[in-house]
Formats: C-alpha cells, structure tokens, sequence
C-alpha cells in the first residue's frame, strides 16, 4: 500500500485533538470525564502532589474546573472506572474489563525463564498462609487498609529487595493478589487505598468475556493508536497496556490488511508511522486548516508526553522528569508543568502549592527559544484556572521568561 505522507504539524495536531486537548473542552461533569478517559484509555496515578495528583491535572488540561467528586464517584460508586495496571499503575475503563483481565489470568506466568516472575511465584508459594489470611480477612470484614491487616499468628516468609517494599510482606501480598485480579481498590482514604474482594467491587454489568492473546492485541493496539492519533509499532506497544501487546507485528499486518489502520509517512520525522482508518476524516479536516488548538499546562506524566522520545520527535521539545536531581542540579525544577500553546510545547511552568497559605507559587515561567510573545494571556489565564481547580487563595510569581514577563503577574 502506498504511504500517506503528512507533515509534522498534521501529526501533532492529530495527536492534541485525540487527547482532547483541542477543539471544544468536553463538559466538566461526569460525563465529560468519561469521555476523556475512554478517548486516553488510562489516566496514571502518581503519589506526588507538588500541586495536585498527576491524574487531576491530566483532566484537569482537558476539563477546566471539573469537580473532584465527580472522579471519586465514577470510581467508587458508579463503578466505571477502577484502578489498574495499564503503561503503570492508573485509572482504567471498567467496561474495558476483558482487556486488563488478560494480565489477570496470565500475571506470574510458569515461565521459569523468566527470572521476575520466578521470584514472586516462589515468594507466593512459600506465603500461601498469608495469601489466605488476606483473603480470609478481607472476606470477612469487608474493605480494608492495609495497616488494618493485623497478623495473627501468621509469619511470612520476608519479601527482600534493595528498596522501599523489602520487608513489607502485607502490601507485597496485596499488589500481587490485586495484578491476579482476585482483589481491587474499593475506596481509598487520602492515599491509602482499601482493599476488597474483586467480585464485590465490580458492578454485575462488567463485561467478563475471556478473550485470548492476539484479541487483546487487537483491541488494545487500536486503542493506543487511536489515543496517539499517529504512532510507531514501538509507540503503540509503550502506550496505553505497556509491553502487553502479544503477538503485536502480526496483528498490527492484519489490521492494515483489514483496512483498519494505514501506514502513515511524516515529513522530517523518522519512523513507520499507523494511522487508524477512523480518524482518516480528522486527518483531512486538519490538513484542510480546521483546527482549534487551546492553551494549557500539562502534568508532566500527561498522556500526551509520556513518551519522551516522541515527544522530541514530534515536537522538538526535550522533557525529563527532575524529581530525583538534587536541587542545585535542576534545569528546570521538581515538578514542572510543560505549556501547549496551540500544537506546540513552548515553555514549563515551575509551581508549589502551599496548602496550608492555599498560596500558588509560580517559581519559574520558562520560554522555549521561539516561544510567542502573544501567548502571554492565555499562559496567565492557565495558571489562574489552574489555582482556581487546587483551591488556590493567591498566587505568587517568581521569575518570568523576558517574553512574557510583562503580561504574566
């Protein structure tokens, strides 16, 4: 079949509109939460805080003020959501069930060859006393904490390791029984998630058919490519269920023989590119100049740029996490928000919330070299709506690009 060759702002702009971060911003509801999440297919959960969890300000890029309690509910009421295992732990779609059951079914293979998987089975064998302690309890008292799981004449055999989780033999048993599906997140309180029984936490309407490997491929590489808008083989299997796409090249040659994706050229940009045949209309339409992009900062683990080789590629934006870099040895800080400007990254943003002064600190505003003067309002309205959505009583601004630094205080 012959390449479709688009330019690299064809590209970028197709992957902004995928990820609902152009065009009309979906409702700030519930319903509008779902659409986001069934467009992404995950949102990934990460403990830090600096400003709000990583998943809120994923919805927050595309939602504006959307009301938290609307995502507690969808999660622990509705049920339509539920906490997996997908590119890493996230918030996945209950009615995409048969998908992430697969890892269910198949987590801590007979493989010996595999020496991870080895290890837990092993580890899970020796502390089949402490897998029926949990499970027993759990079905006897309902949710709990973790550090409500008291022993009682149980001793395990210590999980070892060279970090944090050495010794926690508890929370080791419930990450392994929630990866085999047998338990789930009923509720959390704060951080703390309580733990229950799975079949009391998904609601009768979960789909439960048990697909085989080659159908979660197909289902799940369509998914991750369409949340992409454009992708590479590779960008597609580190998308979406990371490293779980079995038997991938063969199915992604079915589907282009289906028709159901087309391979894709972009100008300037190495790489076998797939577009998926339903957002060939998008494509055209962009191509044809209809485009409306927004103006907003992202998480630094958004969807949109967890692939940080794609995101350079694509964007010729370099972006690295410096949480783990010694202070005095940032570029740019501990938790930097990136700036979408129209289908351009063109800045960070380098905040602090400081919930006890409910005071937003703005510490740095960076400019990429080319970034636009004329962008300097909307970056502002951004950081202003994001201190409305956190509950910010001020903000307090630090140093700001000389390009912007008139309009931005």
């Amino acid at each position: 079949m012959t390449h479709r060759t688009i330019s690299r702002t064809t590209a970028r702009r197709l992957a902004i509109t995928r990820q609902r971060l152009a065009g009309d911003p979906p409702p700030a509801t519930a319903e509008g939460i779902m659409e986001v999440v069934r467009d992404l297919g995950c949102l990934q959960l990460d403990p830090i805080s600096a400003v709000a969890r990583s998943h809120q300000l994923v919805l927050w890029s595309r939602l504006g003020e959307y009301n938290l309690g609307d995502l507690d509910k969808l999660l622990f009421e509705d049920r339509q959501l539920f906490e997996y295992w997908a590119h890493v732990a996230s918030i996945v779609l209950t009615e995409d069930y048969p998908i992430h059951s697969w890892r269910m079914r198949n987590y801590v293979p007979t493989d010996v060859g595999n020496p991870w998987s080895k290890r837990v089975r092993e580890w899970m064998e020796q502390n089949q006393e402490l897998r029926d302690f949990v499970l027993a309890e759990l079905t006897e008292k309902g949710a709990l904490l973790s550090r409500e799981l008291e022993l009682d004449g149980v001793d395990p055999k210590h999980w070892v390791s060279s970090g944090w989780t050495s010794g926690r033999n508890v929370s080791r048993m419930l990450d392994f029984l929630w990866s085999q599906g047998q338990i789930m997140v009923a509720d959390r309180s704060g951080l703390q998630k309580k733990w229950d029984l799975t079949e009391r936490v998904l609601p009768d309407w979960t789909p439960r058919e048990q697909i085989e490997a080659d159908e979660v491929t197909r289902r799940a590489a369509q998914k991750s490519l369409r949340a992409l808008g454009v992708a590479t083989e590779k960008q597609i299997k580190d998308h979406f269920t990371r490293g779980r796409y079995p038997n991938l090249p063969a199915v992604l040659k079915q589907l282009e023989a289906e028709g159901r994706i087309i391979p894709v050229k972009i100008a300037d940009v190495k790489g076998a590119y797939y577009l998926h045949v339903d957002d060939l209309p998008l494509c055209d339409r962009i191509e044809a100049g209809a485009y409306n992009g927004r103006t907003t900062l992202l998480s630094p683990f958004d969807n949109l740029i967890c692939d940080r080789n794609r995101t350079e590629a694509l964007w010729d934006f370099l972006f690295r996490i410096e949480i783990y870099v010694p202070a005095d040895k940032r570029q740019f800080g501990y938790y930097v928000l990136p700036i979408l400007h129209g289908d351009r990254l063109i800045g960070r943003v380098d905040p602090q919330y400081n919930r006890k002064t409910r005071t937003l600190h703005v510490q740095h505003v960076y400019a990429e070299a080319d970034a636009p003067p004329e962008a300097a309002a909307d970056i502002r309205a951004a950081i202003v709506s994001l201190a409305t959505f956190i509950g910010a009583q001020q903000i307090e601004y630090g140093e700001v690009a000389n390009v912007w630094k008139k309009a931005i205080r």
